[in-house]
């Protein structure tokens, strides 16, 4: 068996109340590598096509990878998957903190948790051993008090915890898993599946250690990262003012989205970004088990007499825009306090702020008023309307109760034409990165199996003229050797999207970071990548291996989509990107010719072998990847 694995998999039965450990052969952990992609073997083993994603047949897996716990920069992350609610598409959500290392030190490479629970109940798992508990007392809370609560009942406060909030208790589409009071497996609505399961928790405590194969070359790749992190301004940055640094980059490149969409440009932006978080409202950089690049934010302030704590983290550059520019919003401190109330209340900030944003977009055009919003004056701009919504959304009150399964049935339950102002695909809310500019981003939001995503391919800057030789450099090692102008959509943009995609689905495979690991800007480029690999496990893994796991992971993917019959139909850009861009910026009068998208999403179905009728992986092709127990 290779070194830094524990061969060792929890399996929880909550409707008998049973664990047991899975210790599989080496050849599974080399195939699958861990995160999504492992996580992705049991749901399609186990969950019954067409079961709906709040019954207790839907499976939810947790898995780390091979290098979690090592010391080194960007390897402590976890991976949620299962049937998305949001989306009765594949869900899958990743984030970081200590609770991933904390679960490998704990014993564990990853959990599968099936069943419902007769009541609420908590999982406890220290040094290899794993008991369910009665959460009672814990339901209700919010994700502060119940961290309190289990580390004082425990008796340890190193105990690292992974929870739903109070809106993934009332099934919120939106909600999401929680660690650290701030880290977010944030997207696809994975929180409403473990609060249908009435699991509340999943607290971890372990003091195992882990060995590595060449403990000398994780070292020597420690300090390439401190140089690194040091020397490519964009990773310095990141440090520095956090993910919002880019806010003036997107300004600039009128790719910051504004007022639901209808904008490139926010004339408020300089007030949300990051560099203005670092000289006013921020506290502390944190940081994940083991990474020098402390990106995360740690903010105190207050709005309109509440305070925001430290204990609830930062706004990240998705919130700020989300709840900031989709919104039209530009006090910070109010966007400090709904990013607290998301991370308090189990949210993704993502779809939280662009659902508030689409029904911001309604009132405005007079399909919903204040008679059905509770007194709220719903209008672009309005802070205090804007925390307000996210707290009755968390509470599932009100009209948040309309908002708290996402816009797209929001839209179904408000009528007339309210689909008009949707931002969905495949039922989920873009993230804050506009095709309009990047081009390429207009094919991944279609194909990606779990909804628009900005993270499962690199984006277009770093590989056009003008791109850092360094950046262009590591593109070329997974062969995107042939950099295009700027704004360009091509058959080479196509390629750039598939090939990158394949190596971002490795990466949430393997459980990386992909502010640390990746193919371009990030700290280390593919070629660390594998040495560390390597130098974790002891195998003599290859660039090509390394891709061919992403590769697998997408096509699992796409074939559990297509067992719920979702395919290429579903692989449509929302209406509203056809209508040109307002405003006067870069982007402005820009907009997306539905025929010309599909032409270029099926270049890209060709590219992955599909077949370009359905847009489905074809059994050859799963047969080709040693997935032919898979069956369409």
């Amino acid at each position: 068996m290779p070194n830094s694995y524990n061969r060792k998999i929890l399996h929880v039965d909550l409707t008998h109340g049973k664990t047991w450990v899975e210790e599989p052969p080496e050849s599974f952990y080399r195939t699958y590598g861990g995160g999504s992609a492992m996580g992705m073997f049991y749901i399609l083993k186990e969950v019954p096509p067409g079961v709906d994603a709040m019954a207790p047949e839907n499976v939810l897996t947790l898995f780390v990878g091979p290098s979690t716990g090592v010391g080194i920069s960007g390897q402590s992350r976890v991976v949620a998957n299962a049937k998305s609610p949001l989306t009765g598409a594949i869900g899958d959500a990743q984030a970081g903190g200590f609770w991933p290392a904390e679960l490998k030190f704990a014993g564990f490479d990853g959990i599968v948790i099936r069943g419902k629970s007769l009541k609420p109940v908590y999982l406890w798992i220290r040094d290899g051993k794993a008991e369910l508990r009665d959460a009672a007392h814990l339901w209700g809370k919010v994700t502060g008090e119940v961290e309190s609560v289990l580390r004082e009942e425990l008796g340890d406060k190193r105990i690292q915890v992974l929870q739903i909030g109070p809106a993934g208790e009332k099934l919120d589409h939106i909600a999401c898993l929680i660690n650290m009071c701030n880290r977010a497996n944030g997207r696809t609505g994975m929180g409403a599946v473990m609060g249908s399961k009435n699991l509340k928790a999943v607290a971890v405590r372990g003091t195992h250690r882990l060995k590595t194969a060449d403990p000398k070359a994780i070292t020597k790749l420690g300090r390439l990262g401190k140089e690194n992190a040091e020397s490519i301004p964009d990773v310095r940055g990141l440090g520095i003012n956090g993910t919002a640094d880019i806010v003036p980059y997107q300004q600039t490149t009128g790719t910051l989205p504004t007022r639901n969409w209808n904008e490139g440009q926010f004339e408020g932006y300089q007030q949300i970004s990051g560099e203005t978080m670092s000289a006013t409202i921020l506290k502390e950089r944190d940081t994940c088990y083991g990474c020098l690049v402390r990106c995360k934010r740690v903010v105190e302030t207050q709005f309109e007499g509440t305070a925001v704590v430290p204990l609830y983290g930062g706004p990240e550059y998705e919130t700020v825009s989300t709840m900031g520019s989709y919104c039209g919003v530009s006090d910070l401190n109010a966007v400090a306090l709904a990013n607290q109330l998301c991370n308090a209340y189990g949210l993704d900030t993502i779809s939280c702020g662009a659902t508030v944003a689409f029904a911001m977009e309604c009132f405005e055009n007079g399909l919903i008023t204040e008679k059905d919003t509770g007194g709220i004056t719903l209008k672009f701009g309005n802070a205090a309307a804007l925390v307000r919504m996210v707290e009755l959304i968390g509470k599932r009150e009100g009209f948040g109760a309309v908002l708290a399964d996402g816009s797209q049935r929001a839209a179904e339950h408000i009528g007339k034409n309210a689909s008009d102002y949707l931002i969905t695909v495949k039922g989920e809310e873009a993230p804050a990165h506009m095709p309009h500019a990047k081009k390429s981003l207009s094919i991944i939001y279609a194909v990606n199996p779990f909804g628009a995503d900005h993270q499962s391919h690199e984006h277009d800057p770093l590989y056009e003229d003008g791109s850092a030789p360094l950046y262009l450099k590591r593109m070329a090692m997974i062969g995107l050797d042939k950099p295009q102008p700027p704004g360009s959509l091509n058959e080479e943009k196509v390629r750039l999207t598939y090939i990158t995609q394949l190596f971002f689905s490795a990466l949430d495979s393997y459980s990386l970071c992909q502010f640390v690991w990746g193919p371009s800007w990030e700290v280390y480029g593919p070629d660390d990548t594998i040495e560390m690999l390597r130098a974790a496990t002891g195998w003599d893994i290859t660039l090509d291996e390394f891709m061919k796991v992403g590769e697998r992971r997408l096509n699992m993917m796409r074939a559990f989509n297509a067992r719920e019959g979702i395919d290429r139909r579903a692989d449509i850009l929302p209406k509203k990107l056809s209508k040109p861009l307002q405003g006067s910026g870069p982007t402005a009068g820009i907009s997306f010719d539905p025929k010309e998208n599909e032409h270029w999403r099926e270049l890209y179905y060709k590219m992955a072998g599909w077949d370009i009728h359905s847009g489905n992986p074809t059994q050859a092709k799963l047969n080709s990847l040693g997935l032919d127990w898979v069956k369409l």
